[in-house]
């Protein structure tokens, strides 16, 4: 159980956010309460109050950036995006909270058949969905797009891109320093901090070592947050010049040595394959790349119905690596089956909440599945409408992207989208096996979002001194030139 100071802790963050908007930019406020929050505030701890969706770390952050902007800095922020293919996914991604919850108001009840003349025990209850479960799910929709449309809004500018891409870097130096102490002291900072262990402490040992967590769910959550940062480092490296590339350079290295030690094997292998990508392609190279692995990640499911993947040549290449990662692999694999056959059940709009998604004992109701993949578990609530709603609203930018930076010359676009696209969609990826989709996910992709349509939708804007020399005035789009029409 969370100690009184977890909770503590959530309900002064938002005090933490109206010192953040008073004091920095509006940029980096926006940045450090939504990534902060993720990074320092308790995991698992939660107020559960009626009517609205349980809040936490992700939620408290969130809302508190939204309200910081618009009543501490009183900027207004965009809610709706300017392409008519992201307004039609945004519909889509709230309103199918309303189909989900009329297809799911039965209760799914669970019984034992006793004698010769059977008689039947009810085991266990979980109940329909209803009106008041309608106004929840729409509400906690809302409070996730929170930082998508911050970012949308704020972070699309070339200084606002750099402070996303610098506030990696420089959070993910800072994390490593208690993330080395756990892989020598084991992962106990959480429980002497919160007062509990956010997760099963023997998924921490990992060949004959620890694996940090801090505190996030998980250490592959932290692991791949490493990935993150080493991205960053080695995509300002290469912006960088003199001193500063010299710098950036040390401390990509310095990540890479920080992620091996994290002892996730994907994480790690997205680092070794990105992070050469990142200091030596070109800006459209990486967003073409980019587009390669969002459209991987959001087809996945598809190929997995047709069976096009090779579930069994992928465990077995697995298992020449190391027959423990190889097992847990097939684990997954055999639990996203259970799960694909359940969600076929209910295809279109899904099973929605109170856990009816998973795969349950027919008599006690035991959970008989683990959801691990992010994907998996919104096929299984919204349905395939949701799920592409979803998946559709972190790739639809990087495709956006790709089109209207073809039009652009080379002089004039920025050196910092194109790696927060290919850590956009190296996250989605990932959501491929772990649950890894996070409020800075979301912000990411605003920002991606953003920046396309600046491209897409440019006009004369008078400049002012930024941050980092001049720049556009925020809100407004990056340079002028004639209108273009693609998607």
């Amino acid at each position: 159980m969370p100690n009184g100071f977890a909770y503590l802790m959530l309900m002064t963050w938002p005090l933490v956010c109206v010192a953040l908007f008073r004091r920095l930019p509006i940029e980096r406020a926006i940045i450090w309460s939504i990534l902060g929050g993720y990074l320092i505030l308790p995991p698992v701890a939660e107020f559960d109050l009626p009517l609205i969706p349980s809040m936490n770390k992700d939620s408290i952050a969130a809302l508190s950036a939204m309200l910081g902007c618009l009543f501490v800095a009183r900027k207004p922020v965009s809610f709706w995006p300017k392409s008519w293919s992201m307004q039609v996914l945004l519909a889509a991604f709230m309103l199918v909270v309303i189909p989900t919850v009329l297809t799911n108001r039965e209760p799914m009840v669970f019984e034992v058949l006793a004698g010769s003349e059977p008689i039947r025990f009810i085991t266990n209850y979980l109940p329909g969905m209803s009106v008041r479960d309608l106004l929840s799910v729409t509400i906690n929709q809302i409070i996730v797009l929170l930082p998508f449309f911050l970012a949308m809004t704020y972070l699309s500018s070339e200084s606002g891109l750099r402070e996303i891409i610098v506030g990696l870097a420089i959070a993910g130096l800072v994390y490593s320093i208690p993330s080395l102490l756990e892989t020598v002291i084991s992962p106990l900072i959480n429980i002497y901090v919160y007062g509990f262990f956010q997760h099963d402490f023997r998924q921490m040992i990992r060949d004959g070592g620890f694996r940090p967590i801090v505190f996030l769910p998980h250490g592959l959550w932290l692991a791949f947050f490493m990935v993150t940062a080493l991205l960053s480092a080695a995509a300002l490296a290469r912006a960088s010049k003199d001193k500063a590339r010299l710098y950036w350079g040390g401390a990509t290295l310095y990540l890479l040595i920080v992620l091996n030690a994290c002892k996730s094997l994907a994480s790690l292998s997205y680092g070794l394959v990105l992070t050469p990508v990142m200091l030596l392609l070109g800006e459209r190279t990486k967003i073409a790349l980019a587009l390669v692995l969002a459209t991987t990640a959001i087809t996945y499911p598809m190929l997995r119905n047709f069976g096009v993947i090779p579930l069994d040549a992928i465990v077995v290449q697995a298992e020449e690596i190391s027959p423990a990662r190889a097992q847990s692999l097939e684990y997954r694999f055999n639990n996203e089956e259970q799960m694909l056959d359940r969600a076929h059940e209910k295809p279109w709009f899904g099973w929605g909440g109170w856990g009816r998604n998973l795969v349950r004992h027919s008599e006690t109701a035991d959970i008989l599945t683990v959801p691990d993949g992010s994907w998996i578990i919104v096929f299984g609530t919204f349905g395939w409408v949701g799920y592409i709603a979803q998946m559709g609203l972190l790739a639809g930018p990087i495709l956006l992207l790709f089109a209207y930076s073809k039009l652009t010359p080379r002089s004039e676009f920025s050196p910092y989208v194109a790696p927060i696209a290919i850590i956009l969609a190296a996250t989605m990826m990932d959501m491929l096996l772990n649950a890894t989709l996070t409020p800075f996910t979301w912000l990411c992709a605003g920002a991606v979002l953003g920046y396309a349509e600046r491209l897409r939708f440019p006009a004369k804007t008078p400049e002012k001194e930024t941050l980092f020399g001049k720049g556009p005035v925020i809100g407004q789009p990056v340079r002028s030139s004639e209108k273009r029409s693609l998607l």
